[in-house]
């Protein structure tokens, strides 16, 4: 085991430990500080709003890190199977003792936040994962994955606009909810032709049959499951968007009429 792969185990459990207490000590802190509304929400609420606000951080320092190793890592990037995996490593850890967080917190909070789609998606994440971090196989497909994760504050903060009862109809909540939906086609849906043409055109070469049947299984079933539920969560996304549309439409219809 080398020595990118130590940091990497490292990370993920520095990265768990980080976001358990991101969720337990500072998000309140933060919150209570900053969103006058916070105070007002129950214990419950409170809860969930902890786990998206930690939600929101996982996601834009993946997010972000993603884009940058897309933009300047040419090895990974030239290498798609066999490159170079080492700031994927540290990406992919970031990520993974989040998952472990967030599974865990799930599993606690069941009755509040359970939620089987979710406990679906982070044991296939974790399950592909854990070859790009013992073996660091397929850094850029890895890395590609969480793109995703660049819809999730958008997501989140039309949770936020709930809780602290803004009007469905304003524009504030109107302007986060198409702007969730575009991001979310983009970064989840509309990718989808590009990724499978890159998966598809490593198939039957010699990087590819290296791999051997074990990453090859947790490459494919993975990606085809977040597939499935990526398509779920836009359908319901759309759906939503659309209805807070024509909701809005009909209430600016009728205040015209007046």
């Amino acid at each position: 085991m080398d020595d990118w792969t130590h940091l990497s185990y490292a990370v993920v459990v520095v990265s768990f430990v980080i976001f358990q207490l991101l969720f337990s000590f500072m998000s309140h802190l933060i919150s209570d500080s900053v969103f006058q509304g916070y105070k007002k929400l129950t214990i419950e609420k409170q809860t969930e709003w902890n786990s998206r606000f930690v939600s929101t951080i996982h996601a834009l320092i993946v997010g972000f890190f993603c884009l940058y190793i897309l933009w300047f890592d040419d090895v990974v990037n030239s290498d798609l199977v066999w490159g170079d995996p080492r700031l994927v490593k540290l990406n992919v850890a970031v990520t993974s003792g989040y998952l472990i967080y967030d599974l865990l917190l799930l599993i606690r909070y069941w009755k509040l936040m359970g939620d089987a789609f979710f406990i679906c998606h982070h044991l296939a994440a974790l399950y592909a994962y854990s070859y790009v971090l013992s073996r660091g196989v397929l850094p850029y497909f890895a890395n590609f994955r969480l793109i995703s994760e660049l819809s999730t504050p958008f997501v989140n903060q039309r949770w936020f606009f709930d809780a602290v009862c803004f009007p469905r109809s304003s524009r504030p909540v109107l302007c986060n909810g198409v702007a969730m939906t575009v991001v979310f086609f983009l970064v989840r849906i509309a990718v989808i032709p590009t990724y499978y043409a890159r998966v598809f055109s490593t198939f039957g070469t010699e990087a590819f049959e290296k791999l051997g049947t074990g990453p090859q299984v947790a490459w494919i079933v993975s990606s085809l499951s977040l597939e499935v539920l990526n398509i779920i969560w836009m359908y319901k996304i759309f759906r939503g968007c659309y209805k807070a549309l024509v909701r809005a439409k009909k209430i600016q219809d009728s205040n015209h009429l007046k």
